[in-house]
């Protein structure tokens, strides 16, 4: 059986699924010293992991393996030498690995087209390298479906200056013909990709089981390739085939474990194009967007963020400590200026959240971080002769134990770097030191990051917030006797949700013959396979409800103005705290209130039209420069219906995203609509920084009064509920391995079940929905007919 490994959403089958669990190992001589000694030994560790990768139908192919190295000079002198060119010295040229399709179409296509590139940025060619292989020694699919390995090498360009400036030159390259490439006519197009591209790295990797790797690449036995460390990576793919390309390492990482938001964080980033106006690139910034595609892996997206962050100046760890933070939020073990580094760069970026090792180079430095909840481990050995040796799990290379100097594991949010220039490995104590350093992290918190609980509090609000057409209310946005029973009695009696049974019986929402809430077509994943959800409970440490929210600023760059954000310490807000929030009016801090009501006295305009017009409002306001915008369906009576607060909310955060405006003004939602958790949890991931459920604040005040709820004020009611919904945040997170609210809000990890391709596509982007269902006209029908039964005299 053969297998199509370019295979795109068909079916029930969607590649944003596809996850892989794998094992990671490193070598390294601590001084620096290049030896093909330390690439045995990287590929023997490789070997010892086999049992952490995988294969399919066919055992001799594997779901991917392979090694990334510093640059070999000695070999490649040799190689220049049997070319008769003349060896530029280490530094001065670059070297491409590069896949390219295997037919003589695509070949002369590609090959034409780098050649093109590299001549029109400044470069000059020196050579074509086709890489040796042995193709026997791979399985029948992994051979069917083998690319053209071939090496490009490139001379440093003379307006280059230094090292650093010539990896982004090679960067922009890069990117230019990966992006030219898409607009090939080529047969294979997904077989197109660099490895590396780089004057300090290279990467050797494929379709391979760990053992294949040292067969199929003679290069890596010859005596003159010769490497100071070595990166291993065997993959296992737990729900989707191998390709090429997904093989692991990337061009600066190896990773084992998932990146649950991925899909939030790409959109953040996707937003955060429109505002980069970095020096770091100059004119060439043009060349690089966008910076994610479609379709691109976990691994890679954090591959090409990791690579771009590096690129523009931070450092390894500063950049790893700013992507996948530790546990800070509530640790008071940390030092102020430590914890004021994380709560800054909070504001310029949320966590890459899941459970993950990320092992690291940039050729000048080898490191390894572990996600904050350590569930991927990742154990060291030191050895008296300069050697380190660090892997997923220990004894994969058998080291002499007389020479064993110590031994540990990676802890929970820490991180590690062999640094060879020092020659020293530098542990996270003196890591997290420097970069609190940095720059003046706390004092620029301190003087411009607001807090919500001290903003003063606003004279006009009450708690109470009396609703005079209460029960007609309730009926419009679908609120049910069941729910105020069985749902918001506990929540504010007791600050907990209801103890029930696991699972449901509930129809599902496109097969009902009621009118139901775009909430109900929607369910949660969950994390599977080798994805371990969280303990939110014994976890806490690790949790977190903390986020800011307002404008961001140039990704590149770090100043005070960086951190001139609303610090919210929960996303469900009092009304008092909505209050607050709508009067600010500080520097960089302004308010916008957008109405998110239907006019049933004006039906020539329908709901997509409506919609439409409200998206163009909140451009407007942020264009005005206001950072914070509340969708607010406040108002609702006889002739004017509330947009369902999922529908506008989604459709506003991706209007943003397609504007460049998203990263501009953070979403608020004041509605009527939600009241239990799941609906919290398909707002945050759809957007919404914070909610304020005013109505079931009102229904609360309502059965306190009623004597269905018995506390002693509805101030206390209040609090109950908020706390019963952040448990039942941190709880439904949890569950797909995410400790942070922050990283949560926009990672859509939900799927939709009853919509349509056109429904999703506008409104719910990159959401799967496997078996289509109604549009926007049938939402709009329900809506009416709901609306219509809360204002019908019973």
């Amino acid at each position: 059986m053969s297998f199509n490994y370019n295979v795109k959403n068909k079916g029930l089958y969607y590649p944003s699924f596809d996850h892989d669990a794998c094992g990671v190992g490193m070598v390294a001589n601590i001084q620096g010293e290049a030896s093909n000694k330390i690439i045995e030994q990287g590929l023997t560790i490789l070997t010892n992991l086999a049992h952490r990768g995988a294969c399919g139908a066919d055992p001799d192919t594997g779901d991917g393996g392979g090694i990334i190295l510093s640059l070999p000079h000695d070999f490649f002198v040799e190689q220049f030498s049997i070319s008769n060119i003349s060896t530029p010295d280490l530094g001065e040229y670059a070297v491409g690995m590069v896949f390219i399709p295997n037919n003589e179409k695509d070949i002369k296509s590609c090959k034409n087209l780098i050649e093109e590139i590299i001549k029109d940025e400044g470069f000059e060619l020196l050579l074509w390298r086709e890489v040796p292989v042995k193709d026997d020694t791979i399985g029948y699919d992994a051979k069917s479906s083998m690319p053209l390995i071939m090496q490009v090498f490139v001379k440093k360009p003379a307006y280059v200056t230094d090292e650093d400036d010539f990896e982004k030159k090679l960067y922009v390259l890069r990117r230019r013909i990966e992006l030219t490439s898409i607009s090939l006519d080529l047969d294979s197009p997904d077989d197109f990709y660099f490895c590396s591209f780089s004057c300090r790295t290279i990467v050797y990797k494929g379709l391979f089981t760990p053992e294949q790797v040292a067969d199929f690449y003679p290069d890596l036995k010859n005596p003159l390739f010769k490497s100071w460390f070595g990166l291993v990576h065997s993959r296992f793919s737990t729900n989707t085939l191998g390709k090429w390309k997904l093989s692991h390492p990337y061009r600066y990482l190896a990773h084992n474990g998932e990146i649950n938001t991925v899909r939030g964080n790409s959109n953040w980033m996707s937003s955060r194009e429109k505002i980069i106006t970095s020096n770091s690139f100059g004119e060439d910034i043009s060349k690089i967007l966008p910076i994610l595609e479609q379709g691109d892996s976990d691994t890679a997206s954090l591959d090409k963020v990791f690579e771009l962050l590096t690129l523009t100046g931070r450092s390894l760890p500063h950049v790893m400590a700013m992507m996948v933070p530790q546990a800070w939020e509530g640790d008071n073990a940390i030092s102020p200026k430590l914890k004021a580094f994380y709560e800054y760069h909070s504001c310029l970026m949320e966590p890459w959240d899941g459970p993950a090792l990320i092992a690291f180079t940039n050729g000048k430095q080898l490191g390894a971080n572990l996600d904050r909840n350590g569930l991927r481990p990742f154990r060291y050995s030191v050895t008296t002769d300069g050697l380190i040796v660090m892997s997923s799990e220990t004894g994969v290379l058998e080291l002499d134990s007389e020479k064993i100097k110590t031994r540990g594991r990676l802890q929970p949010g820490k991180m590690m770097i062999v640094d060879p220039k020092q020659k020293r490995i530098i542990f996270d104590e003196e890591i997290k030191k420097e970069l609190a350093n940095l720059q003046p992290y706390k004092e620029w918190v301190d003087e411009n990051l607001i807090r919500l609980e001290d903003l003063a509090k606003s004279s006009k609000v009450e708690v109470r917030d009396s609703i005079e057409n209460l029960a007609e209310l309730q009926r419009s946005f679908g609120y049910s006797d069941e729910e105020l029973r069985m749902l918001l009695v506990p929540m504010g009696q007791n600050g907990s949700e209801a103890i029930g049974s696991m699972g449901t019986d509930t129809p599902i929402a496109i097969l009902s013959n009621k009118t139901q809430s775009v909430f109900s077509y929607f369910k949660q994943l969950f994390a599977q396979v080798s994805n371990p959800p969280l303990d939110a409970i014994r976890e806490e440490l690790v949790t977190s409800l903390e986020a800011p929210v307002g404008c961001e600023q140039e990704l590149f760059m770090e100043t005070n103005l960086h951190c001139q954000q609303l610090k919210l310490s929960s996303p469900i807000l009092t009304n008092e705290e909505l209050e607050n929030i709508k009067n600010l009016n500080k520097p960089g801090l302004k308010t916008a209130i957008i109405s998110c009501l239907y006019s049933l006295e004006n039906r020539d305009r329908n709901l997509e039209i409506v919609i439409n017009d409200i998206c163009e409002k909140v451009a407007i306001a942020i264009n005005e420069g206001n950072t914070l915008i509340v969708l607010s369906d406040r108002g609702v009576t006889r002739s004017m219906a509330a947009i369902p607060s999922l529908l506008i909310l989604a459709a506003v955060h991706h209007d943003l995203i397609r504007r460049g405006l998203r990263s501009k003004a953070g979403l608020i939602v004041e509605s009527g609509e939600p009241r239990e958790v799941m609906h919290f949890a398909l707002l945050l991931g759809y957007g919404a920084a914070a909610i304020n459920p005013y109505l079931a604040y009102a229904t609360l005040d309502s059965m306190l009064y009623k004597g269905q709820i018995s506390v002693k004020n509805l101030a206390y009611a209040v609090q109950n509920y908020k706390k019963a919904i952040n448990k039942g945040l941190l709880k439904i997170a949890s569950k797909m391995g995410i400790s942070t609210i922050q990283s949560y809000r926009g990672a859509q990890i939900f799927e939709c079940i009853g919509f349509n391709d056109q429904l999703i596509e506008k409104y719910f982007c990159w959401t799967p929905s496997r078996i289509g269902g109604i549009g926007i006209e049938e939402l709009e029908l329900d809506m009416l007919q709901r609306h219509s039964k809360g204002f019908t005299e019973e």
